[in-house]
């Protein structure tokens, strides 16, 4: 499951990949549109800032905005920004590996076998799926809905 920080952060990545090329946007107006306690917001911005997914502008028509294309930022990208490795378990992990001290061979470890698989898993839905992915599936399902007829009694 993933923290409120990083859905927050996931919102508001998606919000300004839909404002891409529209110039800095406001901590007050992400804030404000995206339902995002403002205090929060900054601190999930400034950790996205510092990995170099988003950049910043000081002063009058400043704000946050994506520091590359949506289409080059990934889910997965900015998750490990907010949580660490997406691993379950240390022992899977390809950037926190860590020995579990209670396994004796983790060549044969069930648990180690199945975390490993869903690392994978997750890892190649995260990564695979940029903001510009994300941004298309919306439009779609919008699409979508507003074809579907709703009859009330």
């Amino acid at each position: 499951m993933i923290s409120k920080k990083t859905k927050y952060g996931l919102k508001a990545l998606i919000y300004l990949a839909r404002q891409y090329d529209k110039g800095p946007i406001l901590i007050a107006d992400l804030a404000r549109e995206e339902r995002i306690p403002k205090k929060f917001l900054e601190a999930i911005l400034l950790a996205l800032k510092n990995s170099g997914i988003l950049q910043s502008k000081k002063g009058k028509g400043g704000g946050y905005y994506l520091g590359r294309h949506p289409k080059t930022i990934t889910f997965g990208q900015a998750i490990r920004v907010m949580e660490g490795p997406l691993a379950p378990v240390p022992c899977v992990s390809e950037t926190a590996y860590a020995k579990c001290e209670e396994c004796e061979s983790e060549e044969t470890c069930g648990i180690r076998l199945v975390m490993k698989d869903l690392r994978e898993a997750m890892t190649k839905v995260l990564d695979g799926t940029s903001l510009a992915d994300v941004l298309e599936s919306m439009d779609k399902a919008e699409e979508q809905q507003k074809g579907v007829l709703n009859f009330y009694i």
